[in-house]
């Protein structure tokens, strides 16, 4: 396929998978690009020497594009966009913070911006920051979630008709059918996570992975919205989480109850009992775990059959 995003990104498919903290190291962005999509180191949980190292990993495992993730709230920002930068990394998503605070710099640098909102409020901000493309992220997804709860069916046509830029699906999608669907929603690409962090060359931990591929339909729920929402596996931890909630507990007691490197020891150390453990709505049709250039061939060929039969309507 042959449309803006593709050319954007000089990429074979309109297919993008998420920097997904603790998920997505350099190898999955290198088999993910070698196999023509767009692959994404997730800089948000990596210190800036580890994101140095991942990025020079990355660029030795593939010629193709890749780009680097990079949650905006989080510490050391200036050290990780002085690494992209110096490593000539060509593609930034910026996510959980303002647009503007860094497109015009990085794009100074020759990089192409992207960033990741829920509305499509955020999303007129974003074009007037000047970024090069928009992904659009229904709170069907994991990870930091809009608080106004709009799903990727709803959000989709609204940004649509509200910004002109290249625009990326997000939010329970994890299949050719889905990527049919957001496309003719307006949508020129997808962008995917859970389904990739059920790959073999995600850097998650194998129970983790197990776990996601196991999960039923409503097994997850959006959970701290004080603080930053995020799609979380019921567990213990999301147990004492919505216990808290629901008595009232303000920001500073979820933080408490939060501590530090929750996400990691879950998502990365494996314990599935009281970590944090981040994850979609999709996961409910995920049910194996494959290598990455396997599940973009599926996608894409999903994709191309489920066109050819809505053609014959």
């Amino acid at each position: 396929m042959n449309n803006r995003i593709t050319k954007l990104f000089g990429i074979d498919y309109p297919i993008i998978q998420a920097g997904m903290i603790w998920c997505s190291g350099w190898r999955l962005a290198a088999a993910v690009s070698n196999a023509g999509a767009l692959g994404q180191i997730g800089a948000g949980s990596m210190y800036p020497d580890i994101l140095r190292e991942h990025i020079r990993k990355c660029k030795a495992a593939t010629d193709r594009p890749f780009a680097v993730n990079v949650p905006l709230l989080y510490p050391d920002i200036e050290k990780h966009m002085q690494i992209i930068m110096e490593e000539g990394v060509k593609i930034v998503f910026t996510s959980a913070g303002s647009a503007k605070v860094w497109t015009k710099e990085l794009q100074g640098r020759g990089i192409k911006v992207v960033h990741v909102t829920a509305s499509s409020l955020l999303a007129k901000k974003c074009e007037d920051a000047g970024v090069d493309a928009i992904v659009a992220e229904g709170f069907e997804a994991g990870g930091h979630n809009g608080r106004e709860e709009t799903t990727t069916l709803c959000l989709i046509p609204a940004v649509r008709d509200a910004v002109s830029l290249p625009l990326i699906a997000a939010g329970g999608i994890a299949s050719g059918r889905a990527m049919l669907a957001t496309m003719a929603l307006g949508a020129d690409a997808v962008q995917i996570g859970t389904r990739f962090v059920c790959s073999e060359e995600s850097s998650a931990h194998p129970d983790y992975k197990a776990k996601v591929s196991s999960l039923k339909e409503g097994d997850t729920k959006l959970s701290m919205k004080k603080v930053v929402p995020v799609r979380l596996i019921k567990n213990e931890f999301y147990k004492q989480i919505q216990l808290a909630e629901d008595k009232g507990a303000d920001a500073s007691e979820l933080m408490q109850i939060l501590g530090r490197a929750r996400a990691k020891k879950g998502m990365f150390e494996g314990d599935m009992t009281e970590g944090e453990l981040e994850i979609g709505q999709i996961a409910a049709m995920v049910r194996d775990i494959k290598p990455a250039a396997e599940i973009v061939k599926q996608i894409w060929d999903e994709f191309l059959k489920t066109k050819e039969t809505i053609a014959r309507f």
